[in-house]
């Protein structure tokens, strides 16, 4: 969840205005007579929800007019919608709405295509998360959430990241004034296909590395180890980590020859 304040090019949303429960009342009750006008205030009246339910997306200054805007669809399809006589409070009937067009807008805009029905269940997932913590002041676990919708456990985390924006394995995520961390050095490398010479020589190679070296090389290409946990393991620096593999590489390339 994303908890700050939402500005929209062109409004200053400190001035927005909010009607009281019996001028939203009164204002409807004109609407369903045919007033324009009413419906207009309605509109307007309730724009800050819009906005309260659009800190909850990330959202960049590049597409938050968008979202604002179709967040505002959503707001007029639930005036057009609500019925005064079943006596719910207007906000809980239209933020489901609201929520429900900015989440299909985000649905259809994600760069790499995703099944829908795996971005169904993580829109379930979250709208569950948000229901438990409300009720219960706490997050729910994995078991819980697996128990209500019916899905298994392992599930969860693949349904969520689908939510996520790619972004390049070349991306910086570490420099401590030495060697930049890339993305990519995050990543488990899969081991390839050798001949059998090659990998006899490779494992010559690879008795002549010096103890940690060889142990790096082996958690990173044979096990899968990220930097971030031989980091952890070694209780050394990520940085540190990421020096040893090159020289071992490097080593390992010279003696290969």
């Amino acid at each position: 969840m994303y908890n700050r304040k939402v500005e929209i090019p062109g409004i200053n949303t400190s001035t927005l205005k909010t009607l009281s429960n019996e001028e939203m009342t009164e204002l409807f009750i004109a609407m369903k007579n045919g007033s324009k006008e009413a419906k207009d205030k309605l509109v307007e009246g309730n724009l800050k929800l819009v906005l309260s339910i659009l800190k909850r997306f990330k959202t960049t200054a590049n597409n938050i007019n968008d979202m604002f805007q179709i967040g505002c669809i959503g707001l007029i399809k639930a005036i057009d919608n609500f019925d005064l006589s079943l006596n719910v409070c207007f906000s809980t009937y239209a933020v489901f709405l609201i929520k429900g067009e900015i989440l299909r807008a985000f649905r259809d805009e994600t760069p790499i295509r995703v099944s829908r029905s795996t971005k169904d269940i993580a829109y379930k997932i979250l709208a569950y998360k948000e229901k438990y913590y409300n009720t219960y002041g706490q997050e729910p676990s994995n078991s819980e959430i697996a128990k209500e919708l019916g899905i298994e456990e392992y599930f969860i985390s693949y349904a969520l990241t689908s939510l996520k924006e790619p972004i390049s394995i070349h991306t910086p995520i570490y420099n401590d004034g030495g060697d930049t961390i890339y993305l990519l050095d995050q990543i488990a490398t899969p081991t390839p296909e050798y001949d059998r010479e090659t990998l006899l020589l490779l494992r010559k190679a690879l008795n002549k590395l010096k103890s940690r070296e060889r142990k790096i090389i082996y958690s990173r290409y044979i096990i899968g180890k990220t930097q971030t946990e031989l980091s952890e393991e070694l209780n050394i620096s990520q940085a540190q980590v990421s020096r040893i593999e090159k020289t071992a590489l490097e080593n390992i390339k010279r003696l290969v020859k």
